[in-house]
């Protein structure tokens, strides 16, 4: 099986809904798997740590997960148009990762969540590009021909699925942000067994 890295922060549960929405996108793919990970927070008091395993929900990333990961969906909330400082943190730790090229010629998504209907999507998705192009990744988007691109009144961008989680963050996802990210993981894990296959 190939794993695909779906990797999130999510703080009120918005993001962690869509990432298990990509999963379960590229599960349906024949040879694909998803890998869920996210990222701890960020404490604002130095001395404050956080637990070597989470509560709950998936385990925090490994750098290891990046090396053995065909494909990386990587998503955040939004913070004033940008990713959360959660997810820059973990990204700012991969200097190593750059280097090696570990990521280079694997393909990568983008995922948000959001408070607000404009409150940032598609600058927070660009955001979460700009180190997977350093890392030599091939970014892809949605085409329009998901037909949910076009009817969804909520979220969804040609740059990556997103969420309107409205401000109390209790919004529900709806079908057709649903859709498009369980398309987006489809998407992902195609090319990635694609590009495998070529390099094999």
């Amino acid at each position: 099986m190939t794993d695909i890295l779906v990797l999130y922060y999510s703080r009120h549960g918005s993001t962690r809904k869509l990432a298990e929405l990509i999963a379960t996108g590229i599960d349906r793919v024949p040879g694909a798997q998803a890998r869920l990970r996210t990222v701890p927070p960020v404490s604002t008091v130095c001395e404050a740590t956080a637990p070597d395993i989470p509560g709950d929900g998936p385990p925090y990333v490994e750098l290891r997960d990046l090396e053995e990961c065909a494909g990386l969906a990587l998503g955040s909330p939004t913070r004033f148009g940008n990713m959360a400082a959660p997810m820059k943190y973990f990204l700012d730790g991969t200097v190593a990762q750059w280097l090696s090229g570990t990521l280079t010629g694997k393909p990568a998504c983008v995922f948000t969540a959001t408070g607000s209907l404009h409150g940032g999507q598609e600058t927070t998705l660009l955001s979460m590009m700009l180190p997977l192009l350093h890392h030599g990744m091939l970014i892809m988007g949605l085409p329009y021909s998901e037909k949910a691109l076009m009817t969804t009144t909520a979220g969804g961008t040609p740059y990556g699925p997103s969420h309107h989680a409205h401000g109390d963050n209790r919004g529900p996802v709806t079908d057709d942000e649903a859709a498009l990210a369980i398309a987006m993981g489809k998407r992902l894990a195609e090319a990635a067994l694609r590009l495998a296959g070529d390099r094999a």
